[in-house]
């Protein structure tokens, strides 16, 4: 089975809170890994996110919204353009695309919206692995009365403005998203980002 020998593919068997379900995606023994892109079949907003690595590893963490019981597909384009396909089954009591965020009932949210928070460590013989959170709603416009509401894209790039990574994200990743990413060596990092309605940020995060 290629899916298996390519990917590390780790979600829950049962999602417990389907407003936050776990993923870790990593890819390993292919070469250029352009973009990885997470689906789920069963969500009514299908796409949940989209990674370029870039100068960085084929590998993404971070939690989404899962809408009922559903297999959870991760897919990697390597340079000669070919897709490699890898998933799961993730059973739920559902409900996570329908549901308001806890920002809805926040009326003090929008003061901390985009506040990010981030970390570099090294792990085992791995430098440079990047831990990011991000404060905003994530609201998929599926609640009646709460229009789409989300991040739209993160860039990072080192203290010489070399591109390292983006993150294309869309209304399925959970409010106050974290993602846990992996640079191939430490260094300062540039975290730029924006969302569907024109707010942006910009910060540095230290190794």
């Amino acid at each position: 089975d290629i899916a298996a020998r390519v990917f590390r593919h780790v979600s829950p068997a049962f999602a417990e809170d389907p407003m936050n379900v776990p993923i870790t995606v990593t890819v390993r023994d292919l070469p250029r890994v352009e973009r990885i892109v997470i689906l789920v079949d069963r969500n009514p907003i299908r796409k949940v996110l989209e990674y370029q690595p870039m100068a960085a590893l084929p590998s993404v963490s971070f939690r989404f919204k899962l809408e009922q019981a559903s297999p959870v597909r991760a897919a990697a384009r390597t340079a000669d353009g070919v897709w490699h396909v890898g998933g799961t089954w993730v059973n739920t009591v559902g409900g996570g695309c329908t549901a308001p965020s806890a920002a809805a009932a926040a009326p003090e949210w929008q003061k901390q919206l985009n506040q990010v928070s981030a970390r570099q460590w090294q792990s085992g013989e791995l430098a440079g692995r990047l831990r990011l959170r991000v404060v905003h709603p994530m609201d998929t416009g599926l609640v009646a009365g709460i229009p789409a509401f989300h991040l739209q894209e993160i860039r990072l790039s080192d203290s010489s403005d070399q591109a390292l990574m983006r993150i294309e994200t869309f209304e399925p990743v959970s409010e106050n998203p974290i993602f846990t990413l992996q640079q191939k060596t430490a260094g300062r990092v540039k975290a730029i980002g924006r969302d569907n309605n024109g707010n942006e940020f910009s910060v540095w995060i230290e190794p």
